[in-house]
Protein backbone atom coordinates (compact mmCIF):
# COMPACT_ATOMS: atom_id res chain seq x y z
CA UNK A 1 0.00 0.00 0.00
CA UNK A 2 1.29 3.43 -0.96
CA UNK A 3 1.40 5.84 1.98
CA UNK A 4 -0.76 8.94 1.69
CA UNK A 5 1.18 12.11 0.87
CA UNK A 6 1.55 14.65 3.66
CA UNK A 7 1.08 18.40 3.59
CA UNK A 8 1.75 21.12 6.13
CA UNK A 9 -0.27 24.28 6.69
CA UNK A 10 0.40 27.21 8.99
CA UNK A 11 -1.45 30.38 9.90
CA UNK A 12 1.06 33.02 11.00
CA UNK A 13 -0.85 35.68 12.91
CA UNK A 14 0.30 38.71 14.81
CA UNK A 15 -0.38 36.93 18.11
CA UNK A 16 -0.52 33.16 17.54
CA UNK A 17 0.73 30.77 14.87
CA UNK A 18 -1.17 27.54 14.24
CA UNK A 19 0.57 24.69 12.38
CA UNK A 20 -0.92 21.44 11.12
CA UNK A 21 0.40 18.30 9.39
CA UNK A 22 -2.19 16.26 7.48
CA UNK A 23 -2.49 13.26 5.16
CA UNK A 24 -4.02 13.85 1.74
CA UNK A 25 -6.41 11.74 -0.34
CA UNK A 26 -7.95 12.81 -3.67
CA UNK A 27 -6.49 16.32 -3.44
CA UNK A 28 -8.12 16.95 -0.05
CA UNK A 29 -6.71 16.90 3.51
CA UNK A 30 -8.31 13.86 5.19
CA UNK A 31 -6.45 13.03 8.42
CA UNK A 32 -4.73 15.36 10.87
CA UNK A 33 -1.38 13.85 11.91
CA UNK A 34 -0.27 16.56 14.33
CA UNK A 35 -1.11 20.19 15.13
CA UNK A 36 0.21 22.81 17.53
CA UNK A 37 0.05 26.50 18.38
CA UNK A 38 2.94 28.86 19.04
CA UNK A 39 3.31 32.39 20.38
CA UNK A 40 4.27 34.37 17.29
CA UNK A 41 6.16 36.98 19.30
CA UNK A 42 8.55 34.31 20.62
CA UNK A 43 10.01 33.65 17.15
CA UNK A 44 12.04 35.82 14.81
CA UNK A 45 12.21 33.18 12.08
CA UNK A 46 9.41 31.10 10.58
CA UNK A 47 12.00 28.52 9.53
CA UNK A 48 12.93 27.81 13.15
CA UNK A 49 9.27 27.58 14.14
CA UNK A 50 8.40 25.11 11.35
CA UNK A 51 11.52 23.06 12.08
CA UNK A 52 10.58 22.87 15.77
CA UNK A 53 7.06 21.73 14.86
CA UNK A 54 8.40 18.99 12.55
CA UNK A 55 10.88 17.65 15.09
CA UNK A 56 10.35 13.88 15.15
CA UNK A 57 7.61 13.99 12.50
CA UNK A 58 7.69 12.79 8.86
CA UNK A 59 8.42 15.53 6.36
CA UNK A 60 5.56 16.77 4.17
CA UNK A 61 5.81 17.02 0.38
CA UNK A 62 4.25 20.49 0.27
CA UNK A 63 3.35 23.35 2.59
CA UNK A 64 1.12 26.40 2.39
CA UNK A 65 1.79 29.20 4.87
CA UNK A 66 -0.84 31.87 5.50
CA UNK A 67 0.70 35.20 6.54
CA UNK A 68 -0.76 38.31 8.15
CA UNK A 69 0.93 40.52 5.55
CA UNK A 70 0.87 41.40 1.85
CA UNK A 71 2.55 38.53 0.01
CA UNK A 72 4.87 39.53 -2.82
CA UNK A 73 7.66 37.14 -3.66
CA UNK A 74 9.00 34.34 -1.50
CA UNK A 75 10.34 36.29 1.48
CA UNK A 76 7.77 38.20 3.54
CA UNK A 77 7.78 40.10 6.83
CA UNK A 78 4.59 40.05 8.93
CA UNK A 79 2.86 43.43 9.09
CA UNK A 80 2.59 43.66 12.87
CA UNK A 81 5.64 41.62 13.91
CA UNK A 82 9.36 41.55 13.04
CA UNK A 83 9.01 37.93 11.90
CA UNK A 84 10.35 36.91 8.49
CA UNK A 85 9.03 34.01 6.42
CA UNK A 86 11.42 32.77 3.73
CA UNK A 87 9.91 30.04 1.53
CA UNK A 88 13.23 29.01 -0.07
CA UNK A 89 14.94 28.77 3.30
CA UNK A 90 12.11 26.64 4.73
CA UNK A 91 12.32 24.28 1.76
CA UNK A 92 16.06 23.85 2.24
CA UNK A 93 16.22 23.66 6.04
CA UNK A 94 12.99 21.75 6.73
CA UNK A 95 13.19 19.36 3.79
CA UNK A 96 9.88 20.33 2.17
CA UNK A 97 9.81 20.13 -1.63
CA UNK A 98 7.32 22.94 -2.27
CA UNK A 99 6.48 25.85 0.08
CA UNK A 100 3.81 28.35 -0.95
CA UNK A 101 3.10 31.69 0.76
CA UNK A 102 -0.34 33.35 0.75
CA UNK A 103 -2.05 36.17 2.63
CA UNK A 104 -3.95 34.97 5.70
CA UNK A 105 -7.29 36.29 4.48
CA UNK A 106 -6.79 34.66 1.11
CA UNK A 107 -6.45 31.45 3.14
CA UNK A 108 -9.58 32.37 5.10
CA UNK A 109 -11.45 32.84 1.83
CA UNK A 110 -10.45 29.36 0.67
CA UNK A 111 -11.45 27.99 4.07
CA UNK A 112 -14.99 29.37 3.76
CA UNK A 113 -15.98 26.55 1.38
CA UNK A 114 -14.80 23.97 3.93
CA UNK A 115 -17.17 25.23 6.64
CA UNK A 116 -20.34 23.46 7.76
CA UNK A 117 -23.57 25.42 8.34
CA UNK A 118 -23.00 25.02 12.08
CA UNK A 119 -19.72 26.95 11.70
CA UNK A 120 -21.65 30.09 10.75
CA UNK A 121 -24.03 32.44 12.56
CA UNK A 122 -26.25 34.27 10.09
CA UNK A 123 -26.75 37.91 11.07
CA UNK A 124 -28.75 38.77 7.95
CA UNK A 125 -30.20 36.09 5.64
CA UNK A 126 -30.49 38.48 2.70
CA UNK A 127 -31.13 37.10 -0.77
CA UNK A 128 -28.04 35.06 -1.72
CA UNK A 129 -27.18 34.74 -5.40
CA UNK A 130 -25.51 31.50 -6.53
CA UNK A 131 -21.87 32.00 -7.63
CA UNK A 132 -22.03 35.76 -6.99
CA UNK A 133 -18.96 37.46 -5.49
CA UNK A 134 -18.30 37.06 -1.79
CA UNK A 135 -16.38 39.22 0.64
CA UNK A 136 -14.56 38.26 3.83
CA UNK A 137 -13.18 40.56 6.50
CA UNK A 138 -12.14 40.12 10.06
CA UNK A 139 -10.74 42.02 13.01
CA UNK A 140 -8.00 40.38 15.06
CA UNK A 141 -4.48 41.64 15.63
CA UNK A 142 -5.16 43.61 12.42
CA UNK A 143 -8.05 43.93 9.96
CA UNK A 144 -7.94 41.43 7.09
CA UNK A 145 -10.03 41.53 3.92
CA UNK A 146 -10.35 39.46 0.74
CA UNK A 147 -12.71 39.05 -2.23
CA UNK A 148 -14.00 35.77 -3.66
CA UNK A 149 -14.86 35.41 -7.36
CA UNK A 150 -16.41 32.32 -8.97
CA UNK A 151 -14.12 30.63 -11.49
CA UNK A 152 -16.01 27.81 -13.23
CA UNK A 153 -16.05 25.21 -10.45
CA UNK A 154 -14.70 27.00 -7.38
CA UNK A 155 -14.17 30.40 -5.79
CA UNK A 156 -10.82 32.05 -6.45
CA UNK A 157 -9.72 34.41 -3.70
CA UNK A 158 -8.26 37.83 -4.46
CA UNK A 159 -5.97 39.40 -1.83
CA UNK A 160 -6.72 42.83 -0.44
CA UNK A 161 -5.21 45.29 2.00
CA UNK A 162 -8.50 47.14 2.34
CA UNK A 163 -8.13 47.27 6.11
CA UNK A 164 -5.70 50.14 5.57
CA UNK A 165 -8.10 52.41 3.65
CA UNK A 166 -9.03 55.77 5.18
CA UNK A 167 -11.45 55.65 8.11
CA UNK A 168 -14.64 57.56 7.23
CA UNK A 169 -16.41 58.82 10.37
CA UNK A 170 -20.22 58.95 10.15
CA UNK A 171 -21.21 61.10 13.16
CA UNK A 172 -19.81 63.59 15.65
CA UNK A 173 -18.54 60.90 18.03
CA UNK A 174 -16.62 59.23 15.21
CA UNK A 175 -15.26 62.58 14.01
CA UNK A 176 -13.85 63.03 17.51
CA UNK A 177 -12.38 59.55 17.31
CA UNK A 178 -10.72 60.40 13.99
CA UNK A 179 -9.14 63.51 15.55
CA UNK A 180 -7.95 61.47 18.56
CA UNK A 181 -6.30 58.82 16.37
CA UNK A 182 -4.98 61.33 13.85
CA UNK A 183 -2.97 63.04 16.56
CA UNK A 184 -1.50 59.67 17.50
CA UNK A 185 -0.88 58.09 14.08
CA UNK A 186 -1.26 60.72 11.37
CA UNK A 187 -3.07 58.45 8.92
CA UNK A 188 -6.19 56.80 10.39
CA UNK A 189 -7.20 53.53 8.75
CA UNK A 190 -10.00 51.16 9.67
CA UNK A 191 -7.36 48.78 11.07
CA UNK A 192 -6.46 51.41 13.68
CA UNK A 193 -9.98 50.82 15.08
CA UNK A 194 -11.08 47.34 13.98
CA UNK A 195 -8.35 45.31 15.67
CA UNK A 196 -7.22 44.34 19.13
CA UNK A 197 -5.07 47.46 19.56
CA UNK A 198 -7.91 49.45 18.00
CA UNK A 199 -10.40 48.33 20.63
CA UNK A 200 -8.06 49.41 23.42
CA UNK A 201 -7.60 52.76 21.64
CA UNK A 202 -11.40 53.11 21.50
CA UNK A 203 -11.50 52.58 25.25
CA UNK A 204 -8.93 55.31 25.78
CA UNK A 205 -10.91 57.67 23.54
CA UNK A 206 -14.23 56.94 25.27
CA UNK A 207 -12.74 57.43 28.73
CA UNK A 208 -11.11 60.74 27.84
CA UNK A 209 -10.93 63.04 30.83
CA UNK A 210 -13.04 60.65 32.91
CA UNK A 211 -10.17 58.21 33.11
CA UNK A 212 -10.42 54.52 33.88
CA UNK A 213 -10.51 52.77 37.23
CA UNK A 214 -7.00 51.71 38.15
CA UNK A 215 -7.79 47.99 38.03
CA UNK A 216 -9.31 48.27 34.54
CA UNK A 217 -6.41 50.37 33.24
CA UNK A 218 -4.00 47.79 34.63
CA UNK A 219 -5.95 44.92 33.06
CA UNK A 220 -5.97 46.64 29.67
CA UNK A 221 -2.19 47.15 29.81
CA UNK A 222 -1.73 43.44 30.60
CA UNK A 223 -4.50 41.81 28.53
CA UNK A 224 -5.34 44.34 25.81
CA UNK A 225 -8.69 44.05 24.04
CA UNK A 226 -9.75 41.01 26.08
CA UNK A 227 -9.91 43.22 29.19
CA UNK A 228 -12.25 45.65 27.40
CA UNK A 229 -14.67 42.93 26.29
CA UNK A 230 -14.56 41.32 29.75
CA UNK A 231 -15.31 44.64 31.44
CA UNK A 232 -18.23 45.29 29.08
CA UNK A 233 -19.80 41.82 28.99
CA UNK A 234 -18.99 40.37 32.42
CA UNK A 235 -18.74 43.39 34.69
CA UNK A 236 -21.21 45.72 33.02
CA UNK A 237 -18.73 48.60 32.85
CA UNK A 238 -20.58 51.44 31.09
CA UNK A 239 -17.52 52.97 29.44
CA UNK A 240 -16.27 49.61 28.14
CA UNK A 241 -19.76 48.85 26.86
CA UNK A 242 -19.82 52.16 24.99
CA UNK A 243 -16.41 51.41 23.45
CA UNK A 244 -17.59 47.96 22.34
CA UNK A 245 -20.76 49.39 20.79
CA UNK A 246 -18.74 51.96 18.85
CA UNK A 247 -16.46 49.16 17.65
CA UNK A 248 -19.46 47.15 16.39
CA UNK A 249 -20.99 50.13 14.56
CA UNK A 250 -17.73 51.00 12.78
CA UNK A 251 -17.25 47.31 11.95
CA UNK A 252 -20.71 47.25 10.38
CA UNK A 253 -20.02 50.37 8.34
CA UNK A 254 -16.80 48.96 6.88
CA UNK A 255 -18.41 45.57 6.20
CA UNK A 256 -21.07 47.46 4.24
CA UNK A 257 -18.38 49.38 2.35
CA UNK A 258 -16.76 46.11 1.30
CA UNK A 259 -20.10 44.56 0.34
CA UNK A 260 -20.81 47.49 -1.97
CA UNK A 261 -17.30 47.48 -3.42
CA UNK A 262 -17.45 43.77 -4.30
CA UNK A 263 -21.24 43.71 -4.88
CA UNK A 264 -21.04 40.64 -2.66
CA UNK A 265 -24.42 39.07 -3.36
CA UNK A 266 -22.88 35.70 -2.55
CA UNK A 267 -22.42 36.80 1.05
CA UNK A 268 -20.29 38.81 3.46
CA UNK A 269 -18.34 36.69 5.93
CA UNK A 270 -17.01 38.09 9.20
CA UNK A 271 -13.95 36.15 10.33
CA UNK A 272 -11.17 37.08 12.76
CA UNK A 273 -10.86 36.38 16.44
CA UNK A 274 -12.71 39.34 17.95
CA UNK A 275 -16.18 38.95 16.42
CA UNK A 276 -16.11 35.16 16.89
CA UNK A 277 -15.88 35.75 20.66
CA UNK A 278 -18.81 38.19 20.63
CA UNK A 279 -21.61 36.54 18.62
CA UNK A 280 -24.51 37.56 20.85
CA UNK A 281 -23.23 41.10 21.37
CA UNK A 282 -22.50 41.62 17.68
CA UNK A 283 -26.00 40.46 16.74
CA UNK A 284 -27.59 42.78 19.33
CA UNK A 285 -25.43 45.81 18.53
CA UNK A 286 -25.74 48.54 15.93
CA UNK A 287 -23.61 46.50 13.51
CA UNK A 288 -26.40 45.73 11.02
CA UNK A 289 -27.87 49.22 11.18
CA UNK A 290 -24.46 50.67 10.31
CA UNK A 291 -24.03 48.01 7.59
CA UNK A 292 -27.34 49.05 5.98
CA UNK A 293 -26.94 52.81 6.41
CA UNK A 294 -25.82 53.56 2.84
CA UNK A 295 -28.36 56.20 1.87
CA UNK A 296 -30.07 55.40 -1.43
CA UNK A 297 -28.64 51.87 -1.31
CA UNK A 298 -30.24 50.90 2.01
CA UNK A 299 -32.66 48.44 0.41
CA UNK A 300 -29.81 46.87 -1.56
CA UNK A 301 -27.83 46.44 1.66
CA UNK A 302 -30.70 44.49 3.21
CA UNK A 303 -30.34 41.87 0.45
CA UNK A 304 -26.68 41.03 1.15
CA UNK A 305 -26.30 37.86 3.25
CA UNK A 306 -24.09 38.47 6.30
CA UNK A 307 -22.55 35.56 8.22
CA UNK A 308 -20.31 35.41 11.28
CA UNK A 309 -17.62 32.72 11.01
CA UNK A 310 -17.43 30.90 14.34
CA UNK A 311 -14.40 28.70 13.62
CA UNK A 312 -11.07 30.32 14.56
CA UNK A 313 -9.12 27.90 12.32
CA UNK A 314 -10.73 28.85 8.99
CA UNK A 315 -7.48 30.25 7.55
CA UNK A 316 -5.65 27.06 8.55
CA UNK A 317 -8.34 24.97 6.83
CA UNK A 318 -7.96 27.06 3.69
CA UNK A 319 -4.17 26.75 3.70
CA UNK A 320 -4.51 22.97 4.11
CA UNK A 321 -6.81 22.78 1.09
CA UNK A 322 -4.37 24.76 -1.04
CA UNK A 323 -1.39 22.68 0.11
CA UNK A 324 -3.26 19.51 -0.82
CA UNK A 325 -4.29 20.92 -4.19
CA UNK A 326 -0.70 21.93 -4.94
CA UNK A 327 0.41 18.28 -5.01
CA UNK A 328 -1.41 17.74 -8.32
CA UNK A 329 -1.86 21.33 -9.48
CA UNK A 330 1.25 23.29 -8.47
CA UNK A 331 0.22 26.40 -10.40
CA UNK A 332 -3.10 26.69 -8.52
CA UNK A 333 -1.41 28.30 -5.53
Amino acid sequence: MVASPLVLAADFGGTKTAVCLAAVAQDMPREIIHEARFDSVAWSSATALINAFLNGLPRPQAACLALAAPVEGRRVRLTNLPLWVDADEIEAVCGIAHVHLINDFVATGYGIEALAPSDLLTLQAGEPVLHAPRAVLGAGTGLGEALLVWQGDHYAVLPSEGGHVDFAPTDEEQIGLWRFLSQRHGHVSYERILSGPGLTALMEYICGDQGMACDLARAIREEGAAAVTHAALERGDALADRALELFCRIYGAQAGNLALTAWAKGGVYLAGGIAARLPARLAASGFLEAFRAKGRFRQAMERFPVHLVLRPDTALKGALRLAARSLSRPSST
